[in-house]
């Protein structure tokens, strides 16, 4: 939850690209962040496996004007619309990229390569025929916003009331930590061309988001019992549910705005 997936920097600096904010290489840069490359696979007209820039391009001229962003999970398709094939290979990622404009989508699989001491990560995305339909479950932004303001505090109040060790100092500490970064790099949250309430809703469900992760990552705290422990697991997902629902419509207000007239 807290790391932006690689989802969410294809979509925001594919946008960004497809409206002139930014070059191609800008946004391939963008793109890869840390990876050592990306490729893209079964792009129609090519045989095999091609880079970034070309497969942008190409896309552009297959009719795309904007991505949006999936992150589903079990129980939940988020962002998806079908077909089953795509959908199962988005589900199985946990992320995927889907197309405006034309019936594309892209479900990244990722690679580790390299000698003991000297890794990187490759990541191929697997271009897919999409269903021409609304994706499911995705919130407009006010009501993104809206339920996060709920989701933050019911997410303290569960902490709290079932005792984990992270709802005091510890989940302070986190939290500090995310704003010191927050704050480096307040520009880069999204890529250039979103309003700020995108801007200001994807900080928010990284906060949401950082405090179920603290609260999975630093023991049971007073939850000692399995049906104790089951019991902040079902109070924590529906937060949980939230905070991917608000990560998907700021990354998708872009197409969001294009659509409703207003850019």
């Amino acid at each position: 939850m807290l790391s932006e997936p690689r989802s969410g920097r294809l979509a925001a600096w594919g946008n960004a690209l497809l409206a002139g904010f930014v070059s191609p290489d800008d946004a391939v840069l963008a793109i890869v962040g840390d990876d050592a490359v990306h490729r893209v696979e079964g792009l129609p007209g090519e045989a095999g496996p091609v880079g970034l820039t070309l497969a942008l391009g190409r896309l552009r001229v297959l009719g795309v004007t904007g991505y949006r962003v999936a992150l589903p999970a079990p129980g939940h398709p988020l962002g998806l619309s079908g077909p089953p094939d795509f959908n199962a290979r988005a589900l199985d990622a946990e992320e995927a990229v889907v197309a405006s404009g034309a019936a594309y989508g892209l479900v990244p699989e990722v690679y580790e390569a390299g000698p003991a001491g000297d890794v990187h990560t490759e990541v191929v995305w697997h271009c897919l025929p999409v269903r021409d339909a609304p994706p499911a479950d995705v919130p407009s932004l006010g009501e993104a916003e809206r339920e996060l303001a709920e989701a933050l505090r019911e997410a303290t109040e569960v902490m709290s009331r079932l005792d984990v060790a992270a709802s005091g100092q510890v989940a302070e500490a986190a939290i500090d930590a995310y704003r010191a970064r927050a704050s480096r790099g307040a520009g880069e949250v999204l890529a250039p061309g979103y309003p700020p309430r995108a801007v200001r809703v994807l900080e928010l469900a990284q906060r949401v988001g950082l405090l179920i992760s603290v609260a999975y990552e630093n023991g049971h705290g007073g939850a000692v019992s399995a049906s104790e422990m089951a019991a902040r697991g079902e109070a924590l997902r529906p937060v949980e549910r939230v905070a991917r629902r608000a990560q998907v419509a700021a990354y998708n207000a872009y197409v969001e705005e294009r659509e409703r007239g207003g850019r």
